[in-house]
């Protein structure tokens, strides 16, 4: 029997949106864990989440390979959630990728969870999906054994996604760009907690690549007009035309948020389980619809009223 408390996993990017669900399972499971961050303040949330000596903070940066190496120091499994829009793409998601891969390897980890996106490809015309594929590759290449997962949108309490819309429908007309544009959103806790399983059971998941969708395939119409059912909120709805999406992505801006062009091309491309790949169901996971639990925090939209939040802004990985 396994004793998990002689476990250690290291989670760079445990003090983000899907971070603190990973962090929440592990701490359940009764092992130690360590969050890896720039700034480790932004990681004092998770301290309610676990006991006290159960976990522990540590200063890292992807792109410093000797942070990196410090990091993983007696860690036993390594989680990499990491993932941004920007200008360093290319450091964290292929350099920084490679970094930990190499220092889980020099440290014995028996594990390595590499969290990328639906449609990583070396070959993707937008940086994100390149970078991803490229971080992949330099994951693999690195830690043979690393456990690859490809979401799809997620969707939680604090998520940059069902929020951003439910505040954008207080406008009396509510744009919609790649409308036609499929996803399987998938539930943030139900990640994490497949997350965290792929790391505490390498035999079982190791060197396997898993894509990870909800239950339900939606459109972004559809996906919007959901979230308008559980809000109450009656906006009149503006499909766009794609060239509008392609301007828009040229300055940088949509209405209640900004859009790059590298967010477009992944946008008109969609996000959904290629079908190659096992998804929730290869960790005993019975995906959960958008419509049983996003109205816990959707409710604070209702009526057409914007309630005042903190939103935390993060990218999907």
């Amino acid at each position: 029997m396994i004793d998990r408390k002689e476990e250690l996993v290291t989670v760079f990017g445990g003090d983000g949106f899907i971070g603190r669900y990973v962090c929440e399972f592990l701490a359940r499971s009764g092992v130690r864990f360590r969050v890896a961050s720039r700034d480790p303040r932004n990681s004092y949330f998770i301290q309610p989440l676990a006991q006290v000596g159960s976990f522990g903070f540590v200063k890292a940066d992807l792109r410093n390979a000797d942070s990196v190496h410090h990091a993983v120091q007696g860690a036993s499994a390594v989680i990499n959630l990491v993932g941004v829009f920007g200008k360093q793409m290319q450091g964290l998601h292929v350099d920084g990728a490679r970094h930990v891969a190499e220092a889980a390897k020099r440290a014995g980890a028996g594990a390595l969870v590499q969290v990328s996106a639906i449609n990583a490809d070396p070959a993707s015309e937008s940086n994100y999906g390149r970078t991803k594929g490229e971080g992949e590759a330099a994951v693999r290449k690195a830690f043979k054994n690393a456990t690859v997962i490809r979401p799809s949108l997620v969707f939680g309490p604090e998520d940059d996604l069902t929020n951003r819309f439910a505040g954008m429908a207080n406008l009396p007309v509510l744009p919609v760009i790649a409308a036609k544009s499929n996803f399987q959103p998938v539930y943030v806790r139900d990640l994490g907690k497949a997350i965290a399983l792929a790391a505490l059971d390498p035999d079982k998941h190791g060197g396997k690549t898993y894509e990870i969708g909800g239950p339900q395939v939606l459109s972004m119409l559809q996906l919007h007009r959901a979230i308008l059912d559980l809000t109450g909120q009656r906006p009149e709805i503006l499909e766009l035309p794609n060239i509008a999406g392609t301007l828009m992505s040229k300055f940088g801006w949509l209405p209640g948020a900004p859009l790059t062009r590298d967010q477009w091309l992944m946008l008109q491309r969609g996000s959904v389980p290629s079908g190659k790949h096992p998804g929730l169901e290869a960790f005993g996971i019975e995906p959960t619809p958008l419509a049983a639990v996003a109205g816990e925090w959707l409710r604070l939209f209702s009526g057409n009223r914007f309630t005042s939040r903190r939103i935390h802004l993060t990218p999907a990985n």
